[in-house]
């Protein structure tokens, strides 16, 4: 038998960014189903994840035409709507988009839009310990000490403007 090797680039058939307003309700609709099942149940996490934040963010996601759910998804924040900096959010792959690079190019792809939105600034982002690597390699430092959120180890990082 044959496999099929999956690549961003054979997986994801389109990138999608918007403001809120712009999202379908289907794609709202999946945007929140694909959030409600990677942070609260696979991660186990009992919180509020629509936070009142969506309307003044970009959603950002990768689309596939064999899935429904978006494959990769970010939000980017302006700045003082969380931090003082604009933020990177909610990111999160989809099991069917996992370990292909999908993380990686959502995450570049979110600095790309936040850097093209609020030029000169840096980011923030909250991130869960173990990616402190990951997102190093993105140009981000840790700025905080690990401290629990949900339960779950994170720590702070910045990325320069």
């Amino acid at each position: 038998m044959i496999r099929r090797m999956l690549t961003p680039a054979t997986l994801a058939t389109r990138w999608h960014c918007c403001r809120f307003d712009a999202l379908t309700l289907q794609e709202l609709q999946y945007i929140y189903m694909a959030r409600q099942q990677v942070f609260c149940v696979e991660q186990r996490c009992a919180y509020l994840d629509v936070d009142g934040r969506d309307e003044a963010a970009w959603h950002l996601a990768a689309w596939s035409d064999e899935q429904q759910m978006p494959l990769a998804y970010a939000r980017v924040l302006a700045p003082g709507v969380k931090y003082t900096e604009p933020a990177i959010g909610r990111v999160l792959t989809w099991s069917a988009g996992r370990g292909i690079g999908l993380g990686r190019a959502l995450v570049q792809r979110a600095i790309a839009q936040a850097v093209a939105e609020y030029p000169g600034q840096g980011l923030r982002l909250s991130a869960q310990s173990h990616l402190e690597d990951f997102y190093r390699a993105e140009g981000f430092r840790a700025v905080s000490e690990v401290y629990l959120e949900d339960t779950i180890p994170h720590i702070e990082m910045c990325r320069s403007g």
